[in-house]
């Protein structure tokens, strides 16, 4: 029984017109974002969200130099996006691997200059265990809404002394899920699960994924780790 049936007929009518009702897969609604269309993601935050595409189509900036820093020699960008983090670890002289689900992130990184791959991080990749460096930037360590399961994924692909480079949340985040679902135009997603990991929580994390936390820090209100073996 829905809510709706407890409504007055006109409270309805206004439920469901503020409901977007067409469904679209994640990467149609992703792809769109890319290309300037307005998208928002629910139930990840208190409110609904717009995601940061400005952000992301913009070149790395001084944060995101100071997390990419953290890198060393070949890395895999998981999540890659638009590939603005790929691009610049291109320009600091890494071998680099772009790598997102999405066509559209893939084809704009490719137009930065990057070597991309559209593909889940948990099918085959090129090189695995021979990494020096995986990167889950912009949250990305909540893909699919089991870190553990994610960085165990990611310590495969680096070698016995490669690490894992992860942005968190903030203290007292501890670790979240969530069923989220994107939403655009009168266009919604089906629920994804993602979750959200703060830094008093990534040394359980990391331990549970058989990873040790190398490092924790901050710069200017960004929390990161360095993650090995």
């Amino acid at each position: 029984m829905s809510t709706a049936e407890f409504l007055p007929e006109s409270e309805t009518r206004s439920l469901r017109a503020e409901e977007p009702h067409v469904h679209a897969t994640f990467s149609e609604l992703f792809a769109d974002a890319l290309r300037g269309v307005p998208c928002s993601v629910r139930g990840v935050y208190a409110d609904e969200e717009l995601l940061p595409v400005h952000h992301w189509l913009r070149p790395a900036d001084r944060s995101d130099r100071a997390l990419l820093q953290l890198c060393e020699g070949a890395t895999m960008d998981v999540g890659c996006g638009p590939g603005r983090m790929s691009a610049y670890l291109r320009e600091l002289g890494n071998h680099v691997l772009a790598v997102d689900i999405v066509r559209e992130a893939v084809e704009q990184a490719r137009r930065r200059g990057v070597p991309a791959l559209r593909r889940n991080v948990f099918d085959p990749m090129p090189g695995e265990g021979h990494w020096d460096s995986v990167l889950l930037a912009d949250g990305n360590i909540g893909i699919g809404g089991s870190p553990i399961e994610l960085l165990r994924r990611c310590g495969e692909l680096v070698h016995r002394s490669g690490r894992v480079v992860v942005d968190l949340e903030a203290p007292g985040t501890g670790l979240r899920t969530h069923e989220a679902r994107l939403v655009s135009q009168g266009r919604r997603t089906s629920l994804f699960p993602w979750a959200q990991v703060g830094t008093d929580a990534i040394e359980h994390v990391a331990a549970s994924a058989h990873l040790v936390v190398e490092r924790l820090g901050e710069h200017h209100g960004r929390w990161f780790a360095v993650l090995t073996h």
